[in-house]
C-alpha cells in the first residue's frame, strides 16, 4: 500500500521533475528567438574584429596573434587553400566541415554554424565544443587566403560557473528533498495519530484525546474530531442511560404484572381480591402500551429529518385540546384563562396536537384544587414572524436544580415517582417543536406555579 509519506514525496518529485522540463523548454525557447541570433553575430563580430586587425597590421605572425587570442578564451580552427587544418586553444571534441564548406570560405563567403547543431534543445547546441559549431570567415595572409573558424571557448570562459551552477541545482534539489521528507512526517503523524484514534473508537474506547496546537487544517481536523469523539462518547453514554430507563420502565410494571397474575391464580384468595388484582394488571398493561407508543413516537422524531407542513388554526387546535382534558381540570375545579385570537400557522397538526396534549395534561395533573390554568397565544414583536403559546399554572412548580434536566428522556422532576408517567412526555414535545424550527422553555417558581412557552414560526 503506498502510504500518504511516499506519495507527498514522489508528489515532489514529480512536481520537481515536470517543472524542469517546463522550465528547459521555456528556456530554449527563449534562448532560440531571442538569444542565438545575438550570440552569433557577437561571435561574427568578434572574428571580424580579430581579421580587421590582423589584416591593417602589416608583418604580424598569425599563428602567434591566435595563440594569444586562444589564451583569452577562444578556439580557433584555421585551414589554408590545401585544406591542411591546425587549431588554436582548446581542441574540438567533434565535428569536422566538408570540404565543400571549406572551399566556400576560402572562396569569400561566411560560414554561420552555431545554429546548426540543434538537433535536440537549441539551448545546449550553444555549449557544443563542436567545428561546426562556429562562425568562419575567409582571412588574407601573406602565405594566401586562409578560412577561419572561431567559437568562444566556453570551458575556459565558464567552466567554474558551469560547475557552480550544477553544485548549486544539485544541491538546491537535494535540500528540497531533504526538506520536504521531514515536512512531510509532520503531516503525516497528525493524521497517523488520527488513524489510530478511529481504530480506537471502532473498537468502543471513546476516551480519545488529540492534543494539537497547529493553527492550519490538520490542527483544525484533530480539534474537530476530538469534539466528535466527545459527542460519540455522549451519544454511547445517552443511548446506555436510555437501554437502562427502558429497562427500568418495563422491569416495574411487568414485575407487578408477574407477581399479581400469581396472586390471582390463588385458589385462597377471595373474588374481591381477585378482581381487584386483575384491574392492576390491566392498568399496568396499560401503562406499558403507552410507554411503547411512546418509544414509537420517539424514533419516528429521530429518524425525522423534514416535515411536511400544511396550514392551520392554531387556535382551534389549542381549544379542541381543552376540551378533549374537560374531564381532567374540571375534576379539579381549575380556574381557566383563555386568550386565543384567531391565528393559522403552517405546521404537522397532529404533532403539535401532541404538544399541546402533553403540556395541558402536566400543568393540570400538578394543579392544586381550585388553582387557574392560563393558555394564551402572544404575537411577537413586529418583523419576528413568529408567536408564542403559553402554558401557565399555580401548581407545585419544579425545583430550580430539576429545571436544566426537564426535557431529557425519562427525566422526573417528582423523585418518588409517585407521579404518573414515563417521563418521555416533554422529551417529544421538545423534539417536534425543534421539528418545526422552533423552541420550548420551562419557567417556574417553586411552591408557585410554572410556565412553559413555545416560540413556532408563522
Amino acid at each position: 500500500m503506498k502510504t500518504l509519506y511516499f506519495r507527498i514525496v514522489a508528489t515532489f518529485i514529480a512536481i520537481a521533475a515536470v517543472s524542469s522540463v517546463v522550465g528547459l523548454l521555456i528556456t530554449n525557447i527563449y534562448y532560440k528567438e531571442k538569444l542565438l541570433s545575438k550570440n552569433e553575430m557577437r561571435t561574427m563580430n568578434t572574428a571580424t574584429a580579430i581579421k580587421d586587425l590582423y589584416e591593417h597590421t602589416p608583418g604580424m605572425d598569425f599563428d602567434g596573434y591566435l595563440k594569444q587570442l586562444a589564451s583569452l578564451g577562444y578556439q580557433f580552427h584555421l585551414v589554408d587553400a590545401q585544406l591542411k587544418a591546425r587549431s588554436f586553444g582548446s581542441p574540438f571534441k567533434q565535428g569536422a566541415l566538408s570540404s565543400e564548406q571549406y572551399e566556400k570560405v576560402l572562396s569569400g563567403q561566411t560560414y554561420q554554424g552555431m545554429n546548426k547543431d540543434n538537433d535536440g534543445l537549441t539551448v545546449f547546441a550553444f555549449f557544443v565544443n563542436s567545428i561546426r559549431n562556429t562562425v568562419g570567415i575567409p582571412v588574407d595572409t601573406p602565405e594566401g587566403r586562409v578560412a577561419l573558424f572561431v567559437r568562444p571557448d566556453l570551458q575556459q570562459q565558464m567552466g567554474e560557473v558551469r560547475l557552480i551552477m550544477f553544485a548549486f541545482i544539485v544541491g538546491s534539489f537535494a535540500a528540497s528533498l531533504l526538506l520536504i521528507i521531514v515536512l512531510s512526517r509532520l503531516i503525516v503523524n497528525p493524521i497517523k495519530k488520527l488513524t489510530r484514534a478511529t481504530g480506537q473508537i471502532a473498537i468502543g474506547d471513546y476516551e480519545v484525546r488529540l492534543a494539537s496546537e497547529r493553527k492550519d487544517e490538520i490542527g483544525e481536523l484533530a480539534r474537530r474530531f476530538g469534539r466528535m469523539a466527545e459527542s460519540i462518547k455522549q451519544s454511547e453514554d445517552m443511548r446506555q442511560q436510555f437501554v437502562a430507563n427502558v429497562s427500568h420502565e418495563f422491569q416495574t410494571p411487568l414485575t407487578s404484572i408477574q407477581g399479581l397474575a400469581q396472586a390471582a391464580a390463588d385458589s385462597n384468595i377471595t373474588k374481591e381480591q381477585s378482581d381487584a388484582y386483575l384491574q392492576i394488571i390491566a392498568s399496568e398493561a396499560i401503562r406499558l402500551s403507552s410507554l411503547s407508543k411512546q418509544l414509537l413516537t420517539l424514533a419516528y422524531l429521530d429518524q425525522t429529518k423534514r416535515l411536511e407542513l400544511a396550514p392551520f388554526r392554531l387556535d382551534e387546535q389549542l381549544r379542541q385540546v381543552i376540551i378533549m382534558l374537560e374531564w381532567q381540570w374540571a375534576e379539579k375545579e381549575l380556574q381557566l384563562e383563555l386568550d386565543l385570537p384567531e391565528i393559522e400557522i403552517h405546521g404537522k397538526a397532529e404533532l403539535l396536537y401532541q404538544v399541546w396534549t402533553n403540556l395541558l395534561a402536566n400543568s393540570i395533573k400538578f394543579s392544586e384544587l381550585k388553582g387557574s390554568l392560563l393558555v394564551a397565544i402572544k404575537p411577537c414583536p413586529p418583523g419576528d414572524n413568529q408567536i408564542d403559546i403559553i402554558v401557565s399554572d399555580t401548581g407545585r412548580g419544579i425545583p430550580p436544580d430539576d429545571l436544566p434536566y426537564l426535557f431529557d428522556r425519562f427525566y422526573k422532576a417528582d423523585k418518588s415517582r409517585s407521579a404518573s408517567g414515563s417521563g418521555l412526555g416533554l422529551s417529544i414535545a421538545q423534539k417536534i417543536v425543534q421539528l418545526h424550527r422552533g423552541t420550548i422553555k420551562a419557567e417556574s417558581d417553586y411552591g408557585k406555579g410554572s410556565t412553559f412557552t413555545v416560540t413556532l414560526p408563522l
